[in-house]
């Protein structure tokens, strides 16, 4: 998968938080293939910890992409991102603004408005959208060259709450890499995405929060590869009727036979 210049050889990216210790954190990474994660700043320098938590990811060898979680407008998610570029080194952010206490639903105006600053200071902006043909436009407009769209409110497990607007988008986007973000729960959420011509998905909780986060992580792992290669596959086409497998030519007809 080819990202602002860069080949990446997993199209599942994984999460960092919530996970029950920096042991079941690295073991998830191993286990999901993945190589890139997603780090908070506020997660990174929680509780004095950073170093630490920083030197965990590193001994994993994944890239790190530091996002915007928790901020509400574009000048706190600027300022964030500017602060992440100093502490992780990278230029690559995922941009989230978030509009819905309830929802978490991405505020794509503050987006638009914060991607813009964002790129012309030379980021690489992943932003966290909706499935908007309009909003896909203006990130592109603003200097993205990949979406993120929203598979269902984050944490919710949901699944694709919307898989007719995200093959749409994938339709009227054919070359703009695609991550579903947010809402995957189980394996199957996720080989579902990958069956609509997605090129990622990105998941945090469905992981983190299950019994075996590392199981779950090799899990998610198979169902993204399992997705992608049936998308390449080219799928059947579903049908209200039944068609018979086996042919009709060259049965033997019974009732001839009874006849001689």
């Amino acid at each position: 998968m080819e990202v602002y210049g860069e080949t990446l050889t997993s199209r599942l990216f994984l999460g960092t938080a919530q996970y029950p210790s920096p042991a079941v954190l690295q073991a998830a990474i191993r286990a999901s293939d993945t190589d890139l994660v997603t780090v908070s700043l506020r997660r990174e320098a929680a509780n004095g910890s950073g170093a630490g938590f920083w030197d965990l990811l590193r001994e994993t060898g994944v890239r790190i992409l530091p996002n915007t979680a928790g901020c509400h407008s574009a000048r706190d998610a600027i300022t964030t991102a500017q602060m992440a570029r100093e502490v992780f080194g990278t230029d690559w952010i995922k941009l989230e603004v978030i509009g819905h206490a309830d929802t978490l639903q991405p505020d794509v105006f503050g987006l638009v408005e914060a991607a813009r600053v964002l790129s012309a200071e030379g980021f690489k902006v992943f932003p966290y959208t909706t499935e908007d043909l309009v909003v896909g436009e203006r990130l592109l407009e603003a200097g993205c060259t990949v979406l993120m769209p929203w598979g269902a409110p984050i944490g919710s497990g949901r699944g694709l709450a919307n898989p007719e607007g995200l093959r749409a988008m994938r339709a009227h986007f054919p070359d703009v890499p695609l991550v579903v973000d947010a809402g995957i729960g189980r394996p199957s959420d996720a080989a579902a995405a990958m069956e609509l011509g997605m090129d990622a998905v990105l998941l945090n909780t469905a992981v983190a929060k299950a019994g075996d986060p590392a199981l779950m992580a090799r899990a998610m792992a198979l169902a993204v590869d399992a997705g992608h290669k049936a998308c390449l596959a080219d799928p059947m086409e579903r049908r209200d009727m039944a068609v018979p497998s086996t042919p009709v030519m060259g049965l033997a007809d019974l009732n001839l036979a009874e006849k001689t």
